[in-house]
C-alpha cells in the first residue's frame, strides 16, 4: 500500500484548495440520472418509490412505511449491549444538543418600539439515514436528538430496504427509531427518498426539509430539489485530517487514518506534519493495521487513492494554514499543547483535541454530531445541531408615537431609493407630509 505525499516545507502554495488531497465528486452529473427519478415520484407517489426500490434496490416492497410491530419487534430482539451503547449516545448527545437551544429575545430599539426575535421549529422534517457498506444506528441518533431538541413536531426516518431483512430497513436502524420514540419509518432509499420527502406520497406526507448523508445520489437529489424542500447539506465521502507534530504517537494517527478510511473506497485520509519521521513511522505503521481489519481492500484502496497523501511543512503554523484551507470533515490535533492549537483553527466541522478525543469517539458518543460539511465546506457551513431545524422570525411591534419617531426618516430613505408608495404607507398613519426640497 502506498499513501501519496506531498512536499510543502519551504514555502507554501498560494493555491492551497487546489493542490491538497480531495475526492472527486461530480454532483451535476448525477444530477441528470436523479432528475428523472425524482419526476417519477412527483407523479407517480408510493408506486414509484416502490418500482424504483425494487429496481435499484433488488426487493420488492408492498409499503414503504415500516408497520409498527416490526419497530417492536427490533428493539426486543436487539443485543442489550447494543441497547446499553446506543441509550448511552442518546443520552450524552441530548445533553450537547439541548443546550443549543435558542430563546427568544425582545430588543426594545426606542420607547414603544422593540423587535422581538422568536425562533420556531420546521414542521416537519425527513431524516435519511444510510444503508449499504455499513449500518447506521448512530447516524439515527445524530440525526432525530437534535430535531427532537429542536422541538419538530413531525419526525420521518428513511433507510434504504435491505432485501436480507425483508425489504425492510436494517433492524439495528429500526431498533434505533423506536428507542427515540420515532414511529414512522419508511423503506426507502438513494434520490428516490429525498423526492418522496420532497413531494409527498399516500404513504408518507412531505416534509418542510430533509436531513442526513448518503451516496452521490443522494447528494444531487438534495441540489435538485432544494428550494421545493430544505436541506442540511450535500454530504460527500467522509474525511479526516490529522495535524501532528513529533510528539504524535505514529500507532494513534495510523489508526485514526484507518478508522475513517473503513467508511468507503472514496474516503479521504490526510495526515498534515513537521515530522518526517513521523510521516515514516506512519506509513511503516499503516500495513499491519490495515492488514489486521476486516475491511482492509476497502481501507487500502482509500488510502492509497488520490484523495488520501501526507503532506508535510515545516511549522505548525504553515500546517494551520493547510487544514484551515482544506476544511475537513473532522480535523484532529496531535501536537504539543493540542489545545492551544485547536483554538486557533478556522475551517473544520468538528475539532479532535489530544490523543484522547479520536474521531471515532466522535461518531458515536462524545455528545457532538457526526453530520458535518464535507468537500471543503466546513469553511462557511456547520453540521447538524438544534439551529438546523429552527428558524428565526423577527416579529415589530410599534406604537403610534414610535412610528411617529421613525416617519420622517423612512419616508426620505424611501424617496432616496425611489420606492415613494413606501412613504406614502408611513404617512397614511399621519396627517403631515415630509417638506420638499424646496419648501
Amino acid at each position: 500500500m502506498v499513501i501519496s505525499r506531498i512536499d510543502m516545507r519551504g514555502s507554501l502554495p498560494a493555491d492551497l484548495r487546489d493542490v491538497l488531497p480531495r475526492a472527486e465528486l461530480d454532483v451535476e452529473a448525477a444530477l441528470e440520472k436523479v432528475r428523472p427519478i425524482c419526476e417519477d415520484v412527483r407523479h407517480r407517489g408510493a408506486a414509484a418509490v416502490r418500482e424504483l426500490t425494487a429496481r435499484f434496490d433488488g426487493v420488492e416492497i408492498a409499503a414503504t412505511r415500516v408497520p409498527a410491530e416490526a419497530l417492536d419487534r427490533a428493539l426486543r430482539e436487539l443485543d442489550p449491549r447494543v441497547r446499553a451503547a446506543l441509550e448511552e449516545s442518546i443520552r450524552r448527545a441530548r445533553l450537547v444538543h439541548r443546550d443549543q437551544r435558542r430563546a427568544d429575545v425582545t430588543t426594545q430599539v426606542v420607547p414603544g418600539g422593540t423587535v422581538t426575535e422568536r425562533w420556531l421549529p420546521v414542521e416537519r422534517v425527513g431524516l435519511y439515514v444510510p444503508g449499504g457498506r455499513a449500518v447506521y444506528p448512530s447516524s439515527v441518533v445524530m440525526n432525530v436528538v437534535p430535531a427532537q431538541e429542536a422541538g419538530v413536531g413531525s419526525l420521518a426516518v428513511t433507510s434504504p430496504a435491505q432485501k436480507e431483512h425483508g425489504g425492510l430497513p436494517h433492524p439495528t436502524i429500526l431498533a434505533a427509531c423506536a428507542l427515540l420514540g420515532v414511529d414512522e419509518v419508511h423503506s426507502a432509499g438513494g434520490a428516490q427518498a429525498v423526492a418522496m420527502f420532497a413531494y409527498g406520497t399516500e404513504e408518507c406526507p412531505a416534509a418542510t426539509m430533509v436531513t442526513g448523508p448518503g451516496n452521490i445520489y443522494v447528494a444531487a437529489a438534495k441540489r435538485l430539489l432544494k428550494g421545493r424542500i430544505g436541506i442540511d447539506s450535500e454530504a460527500g465521502p467522509t474525511e479526516i485530517a490529522i495535524l501532528a507534530d513529533e510528539t504524535a504517537d505514529p500507532v494513534h494517527v495510523a489508526a485514526d487514518l484507518i478508522s475513517q478510511a473503513e467508511h468507503d473506497t472514496i474516503a479521504a485520509a490526510v495526515l498534515v506534519t513537521t515530522s518526517a519521521g513521523l510521516a515514516d513511522a506512519v506509513e511503516k505503521e499503516l500495513p499491519g493495521q490495515v492488514s489486521a481489519t476486516r475491511h482492509s481492500e476497502r481501507i487500502t484502496e482509500a488510502l492509497s487513492g488520490r484523495q488520501s497523501g501526507i503532506v508535510l511543512v515545516s511549522s505548525v503554523d504553515d500546517g494551520l494554514r493547510v487544514v484551515d484551507a482544506y476544511a475537513a470533515e473532522h480535523l484532529e490535533i496531535h501536537t504539543a499543547d493540542a489545545a492551544a492549537v485547536a483554538a486557533r483553527v478556522r475551517n473544520a466541522g468538528a475539532i479532535f483535541v489530544g490523543p484522547y478525543a479520536p474521531v471515532s469517539l466522535g461518531d458515536y458518543l462524545a455528545g457532538s454530531n457526526h453530520v458535518l460539511p464535507t468537500g471543503g465546506c466546513a469553511c462557511h457551513s456547520s453540521g447538524l445541531s438544534v439551529q438546523s431545524f429552527l428558524r428565526g422570525v423577527h416579529v415589530v411591534d410599534y406604537s403610534r408615537e414610535a412610528l411617529a419617531g421613525a416617519a420622517a426618516h423612512v419616508s426620505v430613505l424611501a424617496d432616496a431609493e425611489d420606492l415613494p408608495a413606501h412613504g406614502a404607507a408611513i404617512r397614511a398613519r399621519f396627517d403631515w407630509r415630509v417638506p420638499t426640497e424646496t419648501e
